[in-house]
């Protein structure tokens, strides 16, 4: 199991705004039925590393069908493979440590 990091960043849009590219991408990973939580800076995904990585790709397109003329997208990409890891598991071992 793996976590995503996804960032889309749309640029030459008609507003410096992108709450509404970002809401588009929401309700794709929504329709998509995987775990996801978006956060300030991004988007967590739960999965297999090779789903996404194509997800991420999917993802990507999404501002360029909204209009964008250009697209940044960043992603990190955390493939354990030793045990399963869940969206939290990380925040938690380290709250489990300082406590």
């Amino acid at each position: 199991m793996a976590l995503l990091q996804l960032t889309v960043i749309p640029l030459a849009t008609a507003t410096p705004s992108v709450g509404d590219h970002v809401a588009a991408i929401q309700e794709i990973l929504a329709a998509e039925k995987v775990s996801f939580q978006l956060n300030d800076m991004g988007t967590l995904i739960e999965g297999e590393a090779t789903a996404l990585l194509a997800l991420a790709a999917k993802l990507h397109e999404v501002p360029f069908s909204r209009g964008a003329q250009r697209v940044v997208t960043q992603i990190v990409l955390d493939d354990r493979r030793d045990r399963k890891v869940a969206i939290g598991d990380k925040s938690a071992a380290v709250k489990r440590r300082l406590s």
